[in-house]
C-alpha cells in the first residue's frame, strides 16, 4: 500500500487514534496525577497546575480524561472483537450449512434486532452483578446481531462462487470452506465494519456509563465523567464538555478511518482465498 495515496482525513483519523492509544497505554506515566486523586477544589478553571481544571469532586481533568481513555478503548476493543467473533462464526455457518441451521439463527437474529438495544442493556445490566466482564459480554452478544446481518449478507454471495462449489466437490467440511475460502474473501469488507462498530461500542459504553450501568465508579472513563459533571452546565461550568468532546472526536477518528478503508473494499473480489 502506497502510503501517499492516504487522503489526509484518513491521516487525521490515524492521529487521533494513535494520540488515544498513546494516551491508554502510557496512562501512569503521562497522566500528573492518579486517576482517583483529590488534587484540589472542585470545578476549579483551567490552567496553573490543571490545564484541563477539576471536577465535581476536585481530581484533575486531564488525568482523568488520559486514565479514562484506557478504560473506554479496552472495553469498546473487547466488546467488538467479541461481537466480530461470535457473529462472524454463526453468520457464515448459517451461510454454508444452510436449511434449518441458517433460519433458526437468521430468526433468533431478527428476534434480538426488535428489541431496542438500549433497554435490553439496562435491564440485562440492571439485573446481573456490576461486573466488567459482564458488562463487556453483554455488549458484546447485542452488537453481534449486527455483524451476523452483516456477515451472511457478504457470505452468501461468497458462498455460491465456484471456489467454494469446487471445495465441496472436494469433501472439504464446513469448516474448512469457512476459514480457508470464505473468511479470506471477506475480511476487507468485515474488517471496514468492524471499525464501525468500534466507534458505536465507543458510544454505547458512554451512554451506559452516563446511565449509571457502564463502567462504575471511581474507575473514570468518558461516559461517566460526563454524568460527574453534567450539574456544573447549570453553572457555565466546561467540566462535562471535555469527555464529551473526546467521545465525539474519537469516534469522528475512527470514522475517518473506517471511510477511507470501506472506499478501498468497496467490490468484493472473487478468489481463491488460499491461492
Amino acid at each position: 500500500m502506497n502510503l501517499r495515496s492516504i487522503p489526509f482525513s484518513a491521516w487525521i483519523g490515524i492521529a487521533g487514534i494513535a494520540i488515544a492509544i498513546f494516551c491508554a497505554v502510557f496512562a501512569p506515566v503521562i497522566a500528573p496525577f492518579g486517576e482517583r486523586d483529590v488534587v484540589g477544589d472542585i470545578w476549579l478553571p483551567a490552567g496553573g497546575d490543571f490545564l484541563l481544571g477539576t471536577d465535581n469532586l476536585g481530581r484533575d481533568l486531564l488525568s482523568r480524561l488520559i486514565y479514562g481513555a484506557r478504560t473506554t478503548i479496552m472495553v469498546a476493543l473487547a466488546a467488538t472483537v467479541l461481537s466480530f467473533s461470535l457473529g462472524m462464526l454463526l453468520s457464515f455457518t448459517a451461510a454454508v450449512v444452510g436449511g434449518f441451521t441458517d433460519q433458526l439463527f437468521s430468526r433468533f437474529n431478527d428476534l434480538m434486532m426488535a428489541i431496542p438495544t438500549l433497554i435490553f442493556a439496562l435491564v440485562v445490566l440492571a439485573v446481573l452483578p456490576q461486573h466488567l466482564w459482564i458488562l463487556i459480554l453483554v455488549m458484546a452478544v447485542l452488537d453481534s446481531t449486527r455483524v451476523f446481518r452483516i456477515g451472511r449478507a457478504v457470505a452468501l454471495d461468497v458462498a455460491v462462487m465456484e471456489f467454494v462449489e469446487a471445495a465441496r466437490l472436494r469433501g472439504e467440511g464446513s469448516l474448512w470452506i469457512i476459514f480457508r475460502e470464505i473468511l479470506p474473501n471477506t475480511l476487507s469488507p468485515l474488517l471496514a465494519e468492524c471499525g464501525l462498530r468500534f466507534a458505536f461500542s465507543i458510544l454505547f459504553l458512554s451512554t451506559l456509563s452516563f446511565l449509571g450501568l457502564g463502567i462504575q465508579p471511581p474507575a473514570a472513563d468518558w461516559g461517566g465523567m460526563v454524568k460527574d459533571n453534567k450539574d456544573g452546565i447549570i453553572f457555565g461550568i466546561s467540566a462535562a464538555l471535555i469527555p464529551g468532546a473526546a467521545i465525539a472526536t474519537l469516534a469522528i477518528c475512527v470514522n475517518l478511518v473506517v471511510d477511507w478503508l470501506m472506499k478501498r473494499t468497496s467490490s468484493l473480489k472473487g478468489g481463491r482465498g488460499d491461492a
